[in-house]
């Protein structure tokens, strides 16, 4: 029996701790190796936000790829631990790779369009933008979707493929932009007093650009009104502002002078039949 017992220990001992070492050794190098991920993670975000030659938009993603590369590298490590070829693992993973990529095309198309997305850089974080008329301030973009906050702080998360394939307005691109706006007054009001009020208004401004200088111009005849189409030019952070402040002088300009902003109306004429 002791015979036996010595004949299985010298047998047994040395596997174990052969193995037993190797599985040792393969935890200290996950944990490493997830330590050290997060850690280049960190930061190689940190300092690439610090950089003033990196974009912001590339901030998070250099992070993310940082991560991921190490864990495939501690992978590979922890496989080489226990004496499996890692160039036959890294065919096997190209192989799978293929196959897990025609199953999942939806998934990588994300990823392919999150990458032209960084290349091509229609924007960045912090521009206000009009995605297939999603309008909203871009707060980063991840590999697999695109993050935005609505104006009014709602919460937005587009996948990369719909934002690449659709319109894309920045609105932030260009330091100056038009603002659209359209009166009308009544028929019988004069005309070029209407349009010499809304000039006083707009010289008054300080905010209007006077170059390209604004156009004030008769556009329409409707059915109730004479539409008078304004469109003065500012930097982008007056936008809405002065659209709000140059109607609301409009209307207590033309109560003042008298001009008449009519509503829709229709004249009815009834004929008496004998």
């Amino acid at each position: 029996m002791e015979e036996q017992f010595a004949e299985y220990s010298d047998t047994i001992i040395p596997i174990a701790t052969q193995y037993g070492l190797s599985v040792l050794g393969a935890v200290l190098i996950l944990i490493a190796g997830y330590v050290i991920a997060n850690w280049a993670a960190k930061s190689v975000t940190k300092r690439a936000g610090q950089s003033e030659n990196i974009d912001d938009t590339l901030v998070p993603i250099l992070g993310q790829i940082t991560r991921i590369f190490i864990i495939i590298v501690t992978l590979l490590a922890v496989l080489g631990q226990f004496g499996v070829q890692t160039a036959s693992i890294v065919a096997v993973l190209g192989a799978s790779a293929l196959a897990v990529g025609l199953a999942l095309q939806g998934t990588l198309s994300n990823i392919a369009a999150g990458v032209m997305l960084l290349m091509l850089r229609p924007f960045r974080v912090g521009d206000a933008v009009s995605i297939g008329g999603t309008m909203g301030i871009v707060d980063a973009i991840n590999l697999f979707t695109t993050e935005m906050h609505s104006f009014d702080n709602i919460g937005i998360s587009m996948p990369n493929s719909k934002v690449w394939g659709a319109e894309i307005q920045n609105l932030n691109r260009f330091d100056t932009r038009r603002v659209d706006m359209e009166f009308g007054i009544g028929y019988g009001d004069d005309m070029d007093k209407a349009i010499q009020l809304i000039k006083e208004i707009l010289d008054e401004d300080d905010r209007i650009l006077e170059n390209p200088a604004p156009l004030i111009a008769i556009s329409n005849l409707g059915d109730s009104s004479v539409d008078i189409r304004v469109r003065p030019w500012t930097h982008r952070s007056n936008v809405w502002p002065l659209r709000y402040d140059i109607t609301k002088k409009v209307k207590e300009r033309f109560d003042d002078n008298s001009i008449s902003i009519p509503f829709p109306q229709r004249d009815v004429h009834l004929f008496k039949q004998n």
